[in-house]
């Protein structure tokens, strides 16, 4: 057994050491060295990596990324080339999901599809978060009258049913039979959902930033004669972005969601664009015969869907301690 008095002195002479040579002390279980203290998003990264469900989730969304991006690397088809002769043919090694009603090659129009599904989803969370986050933090920040008046409005866009409202939006702005371009039509889509969305964002940055305002870092920063501005920039937003980021990466796998459901009846994208929706609407009278049509595009969407929502939930349960 070792002498108590012997390790003593060798900490004690360790010590003075380390005094002597202006280094700092670090300390340890079993004379180890311990990590350095990690914040907030440090915590949640450490507690992420260590989550199947956040490499799966996180693979198929890098996936879901490049093929929206670069839909030329998964293949050199031209997903509009149809021929009527090889129409609703099954699956085969020219091609691996077979040809829709007009002929034209299913695969390369799932991938293609990819671009549109997500380039709305993308902006809609965007437009979304943005707004609603600015709204929020006037609200919650000012208080008095101005928390009331937009906490109201809020509640009115709350009333309306997502689905209804979006149909009667684009029903009035994208009428069946309009030419308007593709890039128009999908402007008025992501509006749509942003109006109807932007809600439930500002209530969450509202809350956030009610319970964050009163801290005494913020009135020592009002002390010093910070402006609202700089409040808000520096000390506000910061601390108020972690619920949002939770919420913009659920939201983007709902508006993939709407963005096919509103597709598929006829008020959302339409063709030529390619989108999941749109092909899932078209394979709806070939489902007995020809089920591939609806099975593939069905099985990419739903795949992105519950990628993105599984991402939301572990970045979740990563940021709240409660959950860990």
């Amino acid at each position: 057994m070792s002498d108590p008095s012997a390790a003593s002195l060798a900490i004690e002479s360790t010590t003075a050491e380390e005094l002597a040579s202006g280094e700092p002390i670090k300390l340890g279980t079993g004379g180890g060295q311990t990590d350095k203290p990690r914040g907030l998003l440090g915590d949640a990264w450490y507690d992420l990596r260590r989550k199947p469900l956040f490499w799966i989730s996180a693979f198929f969304i890098v996936l879901f990324l490049v093929m929206a991006a670069f839909p030329q690397l998964f293949t050199s088809k031209d997903p509009t080339e149809a021929l009527l002769d090889r129409s609703r043919q099954g699956p085969s090694s020219e091609a691996w999901f077979g040809y829709d009603v007009q002929g034209a090659d299913l695969y390369a129009r799932v991938i293609y599809g990819t671009r549109a599904s997500i380039v709305v989803a993308l902006l809609s969370t965007l437009g979304t978060v943005i707004f609603g986050s600015m709204v929020g933090i006037v609200s919650g920040f000012r208080g008095g009258w101005a928390d009331s008046l937009l906490s109201r409005v809020a509640d009115i866009f709350f009333g309306i049913p997502f689905l209804l409202g979006a149909i009667v939006i684009l029903f009035t702005f994208n009428p069946p039979g309009s030419d308007k371009g593709e890039a128009t039509i999908m402007l008025i889509v992501v509006t749509s959902l942003v109006v109807l969305s932007w809600p439930v964002s500002m209530r969450i940055m509202r809350s956030s930033v009610l319970s964050t305002k009163n801290a005494d870092y913020i009135v020592a920063a009002r002390a010093l004669g910070a402006s609202n501005f700089r409040i808000i920039m520096r000390h506000l937003l910061p601390n108020c972005l972690a619920p949002a980021l939770v919420y913009s990466t659920i939201l983007l796998g709902s508006f993939i969601g709407a963005e096919a459901t509103l597709s598929y009846l006829g008020v959302g994208l339409k063709p030529p664009t390619q989108s999941w929706g749109i092909m899932v609407a078209e394979s709806q009278d070939f489902l007995r015969v020809s089920p591939q049509l609806l099975l593939f595009p069905a099985a990419f969407l739903v795949v992105a869907v519950l990628s993105f929502v599984t991402m939301g939930e572990a970045v979740r349960e990563a940021l709240d301690p409660k959950l860990r």
